[in-house]
């Protein structure tokens, strides 16, 4: 990507003043301005024509709004990192408006946010806010619907080449009545991350085949994943003189350790029912719908929060990273991922968010003499408890989210810079310093055909019909900062051998119930609102012909 330089700069108040009294010189300005800005953007699925009719209607759609500042807030990631440092920026010299972008961890953004939805006190003017809140955002009638706002009071502020249809996100922040909540800003998936160079090494594939049975590859199931775990960490056990493991995870007491496990692992593990994005009526965090409504977590009311293929899951994430792990990583957080992979002696790890990508490409432990990467991505390994058209992993979608009681003037201003950070003249962009794709066009096009290569099969992958595969948190999750909270508070006691995994998935899913119930009457005007089931006896759940899944025999776990 071309280095930042010196953006052409045009006073505000300079700019009002030629507008008043020489329009041939605000011309020349606008179009001084627009070229200067496309200088800074110079890889785009646009032509040069179509990029600079697209941001010269950036600058006549904010005419009435210049001068206006804004404050919006996104995580601590690099794409969001450029938003902020960058498009800003940009945006500002396009149309006048002053956008505070602050960057902050998830936990205190999920917080701001509940504070300003259910206080109705004004914090910022948009989010990036997950897609995983999508069940949060349609029941509670606090969130702007955007379709509707596009079609109405928004009409006229609404980019023409926005194309909604070129999104391949936006089928998970539109609600179940079709309505478009989230408008997605960044994009990754959780997928499966090896060592390419040690697995094509002849010496280890002749001792692999000899132990195990089969060829060194690809781990296509949880058993072949630990058996490769354990041949680099207990039979390699070094590679050049460094000691070498054969995973890689972390287990820090923090919120992310019950995003580790919420985000998708339980259907990795096979423990939601069959169907797409999250499986019906039961989904990826075990809790059971009837029509729209929740009716519980728990085994005894529905749920399969506590099946045992949820118990399963817990017990491999834990036995995976105290045996075959560098026992340092336990005490990590998701943040420290690549700089655990860059130190180059892991040979796979199964959960790995790709928004990592592009620090991993800058580590020269990880890379070959000619730049291209010495590790690949491929699709996450499943449990034998999973079934064909079951979801298979976690995508990340972090979307602009706004709040009815945003003042207008702020609201309009917001809704045009979001539109900018997502518009075909900066995408492509955005993809080379996140990895993060949202659109189809940048995915298909010849400059990112032509670079493919340096992201390992990143691209490969999102070109693949596989990847409707991997979604965020379903709709079955009424209020998702409510119930993600307690996902760490129960498995860190199991990651200190406080309780057993079994004890943990039990009062994790207990608690999510008692939560539902909560929920249900702290809102009560909440479309489809929490309703649980009364509980019953475990087995009789057990016996129905999906989730929960009833325990396989130990022969059949793989």
């Amino acid at each position: 990507m071309a280095p930042l330089t010196t953006v052409f700069t045009l006073n505000a108040a300079a700019l009002e003043h030629a507008l008043a009294n020489n329009t041939q010189v605000l011309s020349q300005h606008n179009a001084a301005l627009i070229e200067s800005v496309q200088r800074q953007l110079p890889h785009t699925s646009l032509d040069k024509n179509q990029q600079y009719e697209e941001l010269a209607w950036f600058v006549a759609a904010s005419k009435s709004l210049r001068g206006t500042s804004i404050r919006v807030v996104a995580e601590d990631l690099a794409v969001h990192r450029y938003e902020a440092d960058i498009l800003t920026k940009l945006f500002y010299e396009l149309t006048g408006i002053r956008v505070n972008f602050e960057i902050t961890e998830e936990d205190d953004l999920v917080k701001k946010l509940q504070v300003q939805m259910d206080m109705g006190l004004h914090i910022y003017d948009a989010y990036v806010n997950d897609a995983d809140f999508l069940g949060t955002h349609y029941r509670r009638g606090v969130t702007v619907p955007i379709s509707d706002y596009i079609s109405n009071q928004w009409k006229q502020y609404t980019l023409p080449t926005l194309d909604l249809a070129d999104f391949i996100g936006t089928k998970y922040t539109t609600s179940p009545s079709g309505v478009l909540y989230q408008l997605p800003s960044q994009q990754f998936a959780s997928l499966y991350w090896y060592r390419h160079d040690w697995f094509t090494r002849a010496e280890f594939k002749e001792k692999f085949i000899a132990k195990y049975g089969y060829p060194l590859g690809v781990a296509k199931d949880w058993q072949s994943y630990e058996d490769i775990a354990n041949f680099f960490t207990n039979d390699i056990k070094y590679i050049d003189s460094i000691k070498v493991w054969g995973h890689s995870d972390y287990g820090g007491a923090d919120p992310s350790v019950g995003w580790r496990i919420s985000d998708g692992w339980l259907s990795m593990a096979g423990a939601s029912d069959i169907g797409l994005p999250n499986g019906q009526p039961v989904d990826d965090w075990g809790i059971r719908v009837e029509g729209c409504q929740p009716v519980g977590a728990s085994v005894e009311r529905g749920g399969a929060l506590n099946s045992p293929a949820a118990i399963y899951s817990l017990k491999k994430y834990l036995s995976w990273l105290k045996l075959y792990a560098n026992p340092n990583t336990i005490k990590n957080s998701f943040k420290h991922t690549a700089i655990t992979l860059g130190q180059g002696d892991v040979a796979q790890q199964i959960f790995f968010y790709t928004a990592f990508v592009p620090e991993l490409m800058s580590r020269s432990k990880l890379t070959s003499p000619d730049g291209e990467p010495l590790w690949r991505l491929a699709p996450s390994p499943v449990s034998s408890y999973w079934k064909a058209g079951m979801k298979n992993g976690y995508q990340d979608i972090g979307a602009w989210t706004f709040l009815k009681n945003t003042p207008e003037e702020k609201l309009i201003s917001a809704w045009l810079f979001a539109q900018f950070t997502v518009s075909k003249s900066v995408t492509t962009e955005k993809f080379l310093v996140s990895g993060s794709f949202i659109r189809q066009t940048d995915i298909q096009s010849d400059f990112v055909t032509e670079n493919a290569p340096r992201f390992g099969g990143l691209v490969e992958f999102y070109r693949s019909k596989i990847s409707d595969l991997w979604t965020p948190t379903g709709t079955n999750v009424p209020e998702y900062a409510y119930l993600a909270s307690a996902w760490w508070q129960h498995i860190i006691p199991a990651l200190n051998n406080l309780v057993t995994p079994t004890e943990a998935m039990n009062n994790l899913a207990h608690e999510i119930d008692e939560r539902l119930i909560q929920i249900a009457e702290k809102y009560p005007n909440m479309e489809c609102p929490p309703k649980l089931n009364n509980i019953q006896k475990a087995e009789l759940w057990l016996k129905t012909d999906s989730a929960p899944w009833p325990k396989l025999p130990e022969q059949y776990i793989k």
